[in-house]
């Protein structure tokens, strides 16, 4: 049987289901583009843990504010990003692997999502299991 997916909102402030710390910051309409809207949240995932393999609905761009993150979409070999550095997700991206692979430092993003209004940003493909 199929894993059901389940959609979250990371819009929202405090810990997700899945264990990282999500902080809303802004969410605003795009002038002059009817029916999207940006949307910029800080991340925090705590040392060991990864998030689970997921989807966004959105065009995704992430800057490193601290920590390390390992990230890694289908079809691409995995990246190590340090604090400073960025990346970017596309909506058609699988993200199999989003970690921090420190066990002392917590690891964390501001993200800025550019995406339909009133969807959720991001589609989790399977159940949290903690790397501890």
């Amino acid at each position: 049987m199929k894993k059901l997916l389940v959609i979250l909102a990371i819009c929202m402030v405090g810990q997700t289901a899945h264990g990282e710390k999500v902080v809303s910051l802004q969410q605003k309409d795009l002038t002059g583009i009817p029916g999207k809207e940006g949307l910029m949240v800080t991340v925090e995932i705590a040392p060991g843990e990864s998030v689970p393999k997921h989807r966004h609905k959105s065009d995704v761009f992430v800057y490193v504010l601290s920590g390390t993150i390992v990230t890694q979409a289908q079809g691409q070999p995995a990246k190590t990003l340090h604090a400073g550095e960025t990346f970017f997700e596309a909506p058609a991206d699988i993200h199999l692997d989003s970690r921090n692979p420190s066990n002392t430092l917590p690891t964390r993003l501001l993200v800025f999502f550019v995406k339909d209004k009133g969807v959720p940003p991001t589609v989790y493909l399977e159940p949290h299991s903690s790397s501890h």
